[in-house]
């Protein structure tokens, strides 16, 4: 639904006209290479892969082709590394429709592009240490403990799925490669 809302919203502006949707990177990969747009609306969680290391991965093949990423995460780890890998700009999905106009127009003109609530994350964030909830901080504890994601599902009371999803999360939110370099992280930021 809010795909097809923005498919509306940006043909109507005739700032953009929207040449395709993917709900994969895989997808996207192909449209891109057959379509060459100019922006690219891209979301950081994704069934085939996460839009972070997509984005490095596009800007290194499309130099020219501007990202804008368009997503629910607001940890400022995340906002870093989108935009550290390329990315030209960060929107909320929360963001008001007129603020994702604005974004697509800045990037489109070579400017970066923060929406306001990602600009004020960063002002706020710059001098803070990292903050993780109780929830990660007692999964982050389990994981330098050496505990199995099944382990670590069994003492949390919850499913491996939930477990997968919260450590892919930490690793994001941290900015980690791998497990072993967010033990690594965790043991010297002393987050645990």
């Amino acid at each position: 639904m809010l795909t097809e809302g923005l498919r509306v919203l940006i043909n109507e502006t005739n700032i953009a006209t929207v040449t395709g949707i993917s709900y994969s990177l895989s997808g996207c990969r192909n449209a891109i290479a057959f379509k060459r747009p100019d922006v690219l609306l891209l979301d950081i969680k994704l069934p085939d892969g996460n839009g972070i290391d997509f984005c490095a991965e596009i800007r290194k093949k499309y130099p020219e082709l501007k990202i804008l990423a368009l997503t629910t995460h607001d940890e400022y780890s995340v906002v870093r590394r989108m935009m550290e890998n390329g990315a030209n700009g960060y929107i909320l999905k929360n963001a008001l429709s007129e603020e994702i106009i604005s974004g697509i127009e800045a990037v489109m003109n070579g400017e970066v592009f923060l929406s306001e609530e990602v600009d004020n994350l960063i002002k706020k964030q710059k001098d803070q240490a990292i903050w993780l909830t109780a929830r990660e901080r007692e999964l982050l504890r389990l994981i330098v403990n050496g505990y199995t994601n099944q382990e670590m599902a069994d003492e949390l009371y919850l499913g491996v799925e939930t477990i997968k999803t919260y450590r892919k999360n930490l690793i994001l939110k941290l900015g980690a490669k791998n497990s072993m370099i967010l033990v690594k992280m965790a043991i010297e930021n002393q987050l645990i």
